[in-house]
């Protein structure tokens, strides 16, 4: 299509967010809405966008993750202010379940000058990260380890888990719907993410923003499972009502 450089500037805006509201875009871009609304019908006419009541977001398919070294880039700053955020929280002398996820990796990254913690994870990056603070434990669970992202899944991982119950669980998704499930492509992970939630005093979701109506195949749990939810940016509607009926605390990293 022969895009106009407002349409390709929308573009590159939901690309980097991942979802955007269109009132956000009006913003962002310095036009009216009726201009967001038009160009928006434009280019999901075309297969470039994908709409969602209030908003928009890009085309994603519901079966298959993006691979890992794209997903370390994508979002790469709203996830680091979410880590903050969820470092400032979690208190110094107690025990967390991380999980797998380039979100929980920047966590585990913001976590490096925290004292007496006992770390459990599925996960052989958030492993390396956290053996360099050595007032800290890390303990990896067994299972199979998935290559493209170093992911630890498996029945073994799931009875190695069960073992063990601890203050904070810090999870991530691939999916928030608008229904309030929480959603992810591999079932392997997902059973294990679903284990680690049962095996929580309290459970922390760290999502980005692009995670809002997001499709994706297997649902791994709801909202109302969720005790807090951080992420970098307001949610589009009608997350901030179903957050409040699940009573899910909601933490926003914004920009500073």
């Amino acid at each position: 299509m022969n895009s106009n450089p407002r349409q390709i500037n929308l573009l590159d805006t939901v690309r980097t967010r991942g979802s955007v509201t269109v009132e956000q875009l009006a913003d962002m871009l310095g036009v009216t809405l009726q201009t967001v609304r038009r160009d928006v019908q434009r280019l999901a006419d075309e297969g470039l966008l994908t709409r969602f009541h209030g908003g928009v977001r890009m085309p994603s398919s519901t079966t298959e993750n993006i691979g890992y070294q794209q997903r370390e880039t994508l979002h790469a700053e709203g996830k680091a202010r979410i880590a903050r955020r969820v470092a400032e929280l979690v208190p110094n002398d107690c025990s967390l379940i991380l999980n797998i996820g380039t979100t929980t990796e920047a966590i585990a990254k913001a976590l490096l000058r925290h004292t007496g913690l006992r770390v459990i994870t599925n996960n052989l990056n958030v492993a390396t990260i956290l053996s360099g603070n050595t007032s800290c434990e890390v303990i990896v669970a067994g299972g199979s380890v998935r290559p493209r992202d170093r992911a630890i899944v498996g029945e073994a991982t799931i009875d190695f888990i069960r073992q063990f119950k601890v203050d904070i669980a810090l999870i991530g998704v691939s999916s928030i719907e608008a229904d309030g499930s929480l959603r992810d492509f591999d079932l392997r992970e997902v059973k294990v993410a679903q284990t680690i939630i049962a095996q929580a005093r309290e459970v922390w979701l760290a999502a980005d923003a692009s995670k809002f109506n997001r499709p994706a195949m297997i649902q791994l749990g709801t909202l109302s499972q969720i005790d807090r939810l951080f992420t970098d940016a307001e949610p589009p509607a009608p997350f901030a009502d179903l957050l409040h009926a699940a009573q899910v605390r909601l933490e926003i990293a914004r920009e500073s």
